[in-house]
C-alpha cells in the first residue's frame, strides 16, 4: 500500500501526518510532497512529534513533481486554511482524499499559545490519521 500525502510547503502539517501514519503501520510506504515545497522541515513540527516519541528529524521536503510518475493508492491532502489552496495531484492514483487541518506556522500570539496550536493540530492529525488507517488501509489488509 502507497500513500502519498500532499500539502503547500511540504514542511509541517504533511510531515506529521507522514509520520503518524507510518507510526501505525511501518509496512506502509508513506511519502509526503509539496507543490511550493521549502527544501527543509518546521523545526516546531519536529519537536512537537519528538514529544510524544515520534521522529520525523530524517525526513525531507519534497517537491511533488518527485512522485508524479509514481502510481499511489491514496494521496491525501492535508491543506485546510481558507487563504490556502491545496495541490492537484495528477499523477496515477486509485484514492484522492482530502483531511483538512490548520496550519499551527500561521499561529501569532506568545510562545505558549503558538506552541498549544502545534499540540492541537498534531492531535487532530493524529486522530485524522488514526481514522482514515481504521476506515481505509486495515480494513482493506483485513479482507
Amino acid at each position: 500500500m502507497k500513500v502519498l500525502i500532499l500539502c503547500t510547503g511540504n514542511s509541517c502539517r504533511s510531515q506529521m501526518a507522514h509520520g503518524f501514519l507510518q507510526s501505525f503501520d511501518p509496512k506502509l510506504t508513506v511519502c509526503s510532497a509539496g507543490t511550493q515545497a521549502s527544501g527543509k522541515l518546521n523545526s516546531k513540527a519536529v519537536l512537537v512529534m519528538k514529544d510524544i516519541g515520534i521522529d520525523i528529524s530524517h525526513h525531507t521536503s519534497d517537491p511533488v513533481e518527485k512522485y508524479l510518475n509514481d502510481e499511489w493508492d491514496y494521496v491525501i491532502t492535508v491543506c485546510g486554511g481558507a487563504n490556502e489552496s491545496c495541490p492537484t495531484f495528477l499523477g496515477k492514483v486509485k484514492h484522492r482524499l482530502h483531511i483538512g487541518f490548520d496550519d499551527p506556522s500561521h499561529a501569532t500570539g506568545t510562545d505558549e499559545f503558538i506552541w498549544s496550536e502545534y499540540i492541537r493540530v498534531r492531535e487532530e492529525i493524529k486522530e485524522g490519521f488514526r481514522k482514515f488507517y481504521n476506515e481505509s488501509i486495515r480494513q482493506c489488509n483485513d479482507l
